[in-house]
């Protein structure tokens, strides 16, 4: 897997804490990879940022809460361990192998393009430390809409999914190259979910992931590189940094 645009970017930590979400941030839960078996370890709970971005979350909640319709912010993954990298990353390979009957332990062109693929969405398990994987960081988040009562909104693809779909425009441009009806008003509906999350979050300073709906993230390599600034104030968290 080839490195980011951002692995460049300096990082000069800040040393800032790893603290649990507050109970005013809804979780999905069970949580989808430790469900899985990933390798969280002993009180690994995924559940954790640093703490500015824990607040800046909740300043985009407020945000949301005041110009989206009552809607709230669903918590799918946060800090991730280079272990859960690893293997979710494996995981993700050998379950698209799967599905398209090729044999992940073989290498083959077909293989090749799986990787390819996963290699755009699942960064790869870095152990440099100028070159983290944002969710090691605990600056990167990976979430969704909600309503009050906690159920998810559609959004247009799942969480992950591989492929265009899950690019943040996908349903703007093809809203806009469908003719009227009922597929259009439905692309237009999933491109305005996806356009107010990415509102909210941009309110409280965080930066979307070029290829992910999903994802964003503050103060990490990522952000730095779509904001400008010169340089990550949160590199890969160890307890070192404690």
């Amino acid at each position: 897997m080839p490195l980011r645009p951002w692995s460049p970017v300096p990082i000069h930590d800040c040393a800032e804490p790893l603290v649990p979400l507050p109970a005013e941030l809804w979780r999905l839960e069970p949580h989808p990879y430790a469900a899985l078996g990933a390798p969280y370890g002993d009180g690994g709970c995924p559940f954790r940022l640093r703490s500015g971005v824990v607040s800046r979350l909740l300043e985009a909640q407020r945000w949301l809460q005041e110009n989206g319709d009552g809607y709230r912010l669903a918590i799918f993954d946060a800090w991730r361990p280079l272990a859960v990298q690893r293997f979710m990353v494996e995981h993700t390979i050998a379950s698209e192998c799967s599905q398209r009957a090729v044999d992940p332990h073989t290498p083959s062109p077909e293989r090749d393009q799986v990787v390819e693929e996963v290699g755009r969405f699942w960064a790869p398990p870095s152990e440099d430390p100028a070159t983290p994987p944002p969710h090691s960081t605990g600056a990167a988040v990976d979430l969704t809409l909600a309503d009050n009562s906690g159920a998810v909104l559609a959004m247009g693809s799942e969480i992950d999914a591989l492929g265009a779909v899950s690019e943040p425009d996908y349903y703007g441009k093809l809203a806009n190259d469908l003719p009227d009806g009922e597929a259009k008003r439905q692309a237009a509906l999933w491109h305005g979910r996806r356009n107010l999350l990415a509102e909210a979050m941009a309110a409280a300073g965080f930066c979307q992931h070029p290829n992910e709906w999903w994802h964003f993230s503050y103060g990490d390599q990522l952000w730095a590189w779509r904001s400008g600034a010169p340089q990550a104030c949160y590199g890969r968290w160890t307890n070192a940094l404690t």
